[in-house]
């Protein structure tokens, strides 16, 4: 028995049944925190391996792709589509920047805020990975059939 178990069972004895059966019935691997990180490093995997050659990471990607479904957004509108924090976001931007993948432009309404507007690079850059990324979600779920892949994809939506 291994120092951990031996503790565990020590503690176990000291205390009632109920509180006891508690702790032993707790499995990490049942945990929805440790299942969920299990799948996203999953997902992130196999992302770098479609993705390796790219350059791109997959919050650029996700920020590349909303800023071309929307045109012009704000950094700020831009972090709240992709459910960034404003210091990623801020970096994300820096970086797509440097790249000339999008560019900063003054609004119109408000002179203080600044839009973001893919460039012709980023655009052809998102076209030319989206299949890819289509892909990153098959291979993904491949393990489930498809009418799990419809529910698990409804269910991870339901908690976000």
């Amino acid at each position: 028995m291994s120092t951990n178990n031996h503790v565990l069972v020590e503690f176990a004895d000291t205390h009632d049944g109920k509180e006891a059966e508690g702790l032993v019935d707790y499995r990490l691997e049942d945990q929805v925190g440790f299942l969920l990180r299990r799948a996203h490093q999953r997902a992130s995997g196999i992302f770098s391996e479609h993705f390796r050659d790219s350059s791109v990471s997959p919050v650029q990607f996700a920020a590349l792709v909303k800023i071309r479904d929307e045109g012009r957004v704000s950094q700020n509108q831009l972090g709240r589509l992709t459910h960034m924090d404003p210091a990623t976001i801020m970096g994300v931007i820096k970086r797509l920047a440097a790249r000339d993948l999008i560019r900063r432009y003054p609004d119109a309404g408000d002179r203080r805020r600044m839009m973001l507007g893919i460039t012709s690079s980023g655009l052809k850059l998102v076209e030319e990975h989206v299949e890819m990324g289509r892909r990153v979600t098959e291979d993904t779920l491949a393990p489930l059939d498809p009418g799990e892949r419809a529910t698990f994809l409804e269910l991870l939506a339901k908690l976000t």
